[in-house]
C-alpha cells in the first residue's frame, strides 16, 4: 500500500521547491505562484469531461433530483463551501446541492482523519439523506483513493443514482467507480503531499464550474446577472436593485419601487415592468418559462 501511495501524482516531491525552507519570503511566494499558475491549464484540459458531468448533473436536477458532493478533509470542506453558497446566490433550496463530509459537522472545523477510511460510514451518511436514483453523487478526493468517497459512489451506483468524481491524479480508483470522472492532474505540490494547495485550488475551480453552469441552465442567470439572488442583507438588496435598473434601463427610484412591489424578487420585477402585469401574473409567467427570463422578455 505504501508503494502504491508513493506513486500518486499528488505525493511526488517537487524538484522546483527543494530549497523552499531556505529562501526569503518573496522567493517562497514566487515559487508558490509559479505552481499555482499551472492549475488553470490542467483544468482547461479537462473541460470535455467536466461538461459531461455538468450536463448529467443538470439532467438530474431537472428531473427532481439533487447534487451531493462527498469528500473528506479539504475536499469535503470545498464541497460544503460550494453547496452552502448556492442558496443565497441563486435562490435554491439548501437541499438541492449538498455537501457531505467524512466525520460530519465536526470535520468541517477540525480534522477527523480516521473517518475517511470507512466505506460503511459513507453509506450510512447517504442513507440518512435518503439518497435515491434521481440524485447525482459527485465524489471529491485529491488522491482519488479515499475509501469513504469510493464507498459513497459504489452505494450510489448500486441504487441507480448517477455518479461523478473530481480527483487530482491519473487513472484513479475513484475514476473507475464514477460514471463521469474528472481527473485534473495538478502534480507535485510545493510542500509534498499538501493537497490543500494546487489540488485544492483545482477542485475549487471545477466545483465553481459545476454549480455555476447547472444554475445557469436552471435559469438562475440572465445575461451574466444572478437574477435569483436572495436579498438577505443590505449589499444584496443594493445589488438586486441595480440589476433591475440595468436590465430595464430605468432610474434608481423606479427600480427600487419595482423591487418592493415584486416582493423583493428581481425576476418578478423585471417581468412586471416588461409585460405590464402585476406580481402574481409575473410569477405565473416565470413558472411557465421554467424560470428562464430569456424565454419571457
Amino acid at each position: 500500500m505504501i508503494e502504491n501511495f508513493a506513486k500518486l501524482n499528488t505525493e511526488q516531491q517537487n524538484p522546483n521547491t527543494l530549497d523552499i525552507d531556505r529562501i526569503p519570503t518573496e522567493e517562497m511566494l514566487i515559487k508558490i505562484n509559479a505552481e499555482d499558475r499551472k492549475v488553470a491549464e490542467v483544468v482547461y484540459q479537462q473541460i470535455p469531461a467536466i461538461a459531461k458531468l455538468i450536463d448529467q448533473a443538470y439532467a438530474c436536477v431537472e428531473n427532481g433530483g439533487r447534487i451531493l458532493y462527498v469528500g473528506a478533509g479539504t475536499s469535503g470542506r470545498l464541497g460544503i463551501l460550494d453547496a452552502s453558497e448556492c442558496p443565497p446566490t441563486y435562490g435554491v433550496s439548501d437541499q438541492l446541492v449538498q455537501g457531505v463530509i467524512a466525520g460530519g459537522t465536526p470535520a468541517i472545523f477540525k480534522a477527523q482523519e480516521g473517518a475517511e477510511d470507512s466505506k460503511e460510514l459513507a453509506v450510512e451518511d447517504l442513507k440518512e439523506r435518503n439518497l435515491s436514483s434521481a440524485d447525482m453523487v459527485i465524489g471529491l478526493a485529491a488522491s482519488g483513493r479515499t475509501p469513504y468517497v469510493i464507498g459513497a459512489l459504489e452505494y450510489a451506483n448500486q441504487i441507480g443514482a448517477q455518479t461523478g468524481s473530481v480527483c487530482c491524479v491519473e487513472h484513479s480508483e475513484l475514476a473507475k467507480v464514477a460514471h463521469y470522472p474528472v481527473e485534473v492532474v495538478t502534480g507535485a505540490e510545493v510542500v509534498t503531499g499538501s493537497t490543500r494547495m494546487k489540488a485544492g485550488t483545482a477542485q475549487k475551480m471545477v466545483l465553481n464550474m459545476i454549480s455555476t453552469c447547472v444554475m445557469i441552465k436552471m435559469g438562475k442567470v440572465y445575461h451574466n446577472l444572478m437574477v435569483d439572488v436572495q436579498p438577505s442583507n443590505e449589499k444584496l438588496i443594493v445589488r438586486a436593485t441595480r440589476m433591475i435598473q440595468q436590465i430595464l434601463e430605468v432610474d434608481s427610484q423606479t427600480a427600487s419601487d419595482l423591487f418592493e412591489a415584486s416582493g423583493r424578487s428581481v425576476k418578478r420585477a423585471i417581468v412586471m415592468h416588461a409585460l405590464h402585469c402585476d406580481c402574481d401574473a409575473a410569477q405565473e409567467k416565470i413558472e411557465q418559462a421554467k424560470g428562464v427570463l430569456a424565454n419571457i422578455i
